[in-house]
């Protein structure tokens, strides 16, 4: 095999190596964006849970569920004698919440969580009453009753407790029926809009030559966001056009540098555009440490004192030797990390290093704290 050929086949398999990299990162219209108007509906209800084993809500200081078991019976013909004290255990308290999804018709079932607003040690075994699920606007969109499945397991004695995943939540799969259906239209007359599900210019305009090279001018953009699509007024040629724009591939432009900072739980995530420049890091750690000790004390003879016993406190305050650390620029996320383990900085330290070098300029990429 001669030199030419070699170099022929070595930039044909570049070049397919490329074409195979730009394959793996396009994404669908459906993924990128959805069509406006189509979209879930948030239902919430109060209820009750019954059937616990003595696990329920302490009647004394939950009062608002022993005035639910009230109304219920009442409801149900059975009126009990005023100032009745009622000793309920196997009855908790809950909100009920689901979700709508669109085209959702009546008789469709759709999965509810129950949520122990009391005081309740468990929903486990528990076996929720008939709960009406209303939307935004008052209405009741679906019913829901069923017996709760509850992951877990608690244990408790001599002051000792146990407990394995979360007791007071439980769910029902196909819980709640719907009742009352949400109109739904698709697009307005003979236009659709898509809606990015972030703003970005760039690949706004690369969904509008997708949908373009596919259907020539049927696409035009709105906005940074919003994307206006010609689609046909019949309903099933509707309904199979969107289909097929949602399968076009698209090649999403680069996003934007930014670093998200949880300060609740120390985790710092950044996406692969994140860069720094040159800059030095002074990082040093603080730690105070108290220690105490039990004494007896013990009084001198014939003074009539009392034998007492004493507690002595020590307070230590360390302060590490935090050097001059230099933080060469970076281009890409292998070396922002580089750079950032080779200060020795855990992620809480790390919190307060970038923002500092944002404040200084360094970090080039948008600071979010959430």
């Amino acid at each position: 095999m001669n030199a030419t050929l070699k170099v022929l086949l070595t930039v044909m398999w570049l070049f397919a190596a490329l074409l195979v990299a730009d394959a793996a990162r396009a994404e669908r219209i459906k993924d990128l964006a959805s069509v406006t108007g189509v979209r879930n509906n948030q239902l919430v209800g109060y209820g009750l849970v019954v059937g616990l084993d003595g696990s329920g809500d302490q009647t004394t200081q939950t009062p608002f569920t022993v005035q639910s078991v009230i109304n219920m019976l009442a409801g149900m013909g059975v009126n009990l004698p005023p100032g009745l004290s009622l000793q309920l255990k196997n009855v908790a308290a809950v909100m009920v919440t689901g979700t709508l999804p669109p085209f959702a018709r009546a008789g469709q079932q759709i999965d509810v969580t129950a949520s122990s607003i009391g005081n309740a040690k468990s929903l486990k075994g528990g076996t929720l009453i008939l709960t009406p699920l209303k939307g935004a606007d008052g209405q009741v969109y679906a019913m829901a009753q069923g017996n709760l499945v509850v992951v877990g397991a608690g244990a408790s004695g001599a002051g000792s407790k146990v407990t394995i995943n979360h007791l007071s939540v439980g769910r029902i799969a196909g819980g709640a029926t719907v009742e009352r259906e949400v109109p739904t239209p698709v697009g307005q007359g003979e236009f659709v809009h898509y809606e990015l599900n972030s703003t970005d210019f760039a690949t706004t305009q690369k969904v509008v030559d997708a949908i373009n090279n596919a259907y020539p001018g049927s696409a035009a953009a709105v906005d940074g966001r919003l994307v206006r699509v010609h689609a046909p007024t019949d309903v099933n040629e509707r309904v199979a056009f969107l289909g097929r724009v949602g399968d076009l591939e698209v090649v999403p432009d680069q996003v934007a540098a930014k670093v998200i900072v949880n300060s609740r739980t120390g985790s710092v995530v950044m996406n692969r555009m994140v860069g720094i420049d040159s800059c030095a890091v002074a990082h040093g750690n603080l730690s105070v440490s108290v220690s105490m000790e039990n004494a007896v004390s013990q009084p001198g003879a014939l003074s009539g004192g009392q034998t007492a016993a004493v507690s002595n406190a020590q307070i230590d305050i360390k302060q590490e030797g935090g050097g001059l650390a230099t933080v060469k620029a970076g281009a890409n996320l292998a070396d922002v990390v580089k750079a950032l383990n080779a200060i020795g900085a855990n992620p809480q330290d790390l919190i307060a290093i970038l923002q500092a070098m944002k404040t200084a300029g360094a970090l080039r990429a948008e600071l979010e704290i959430i």
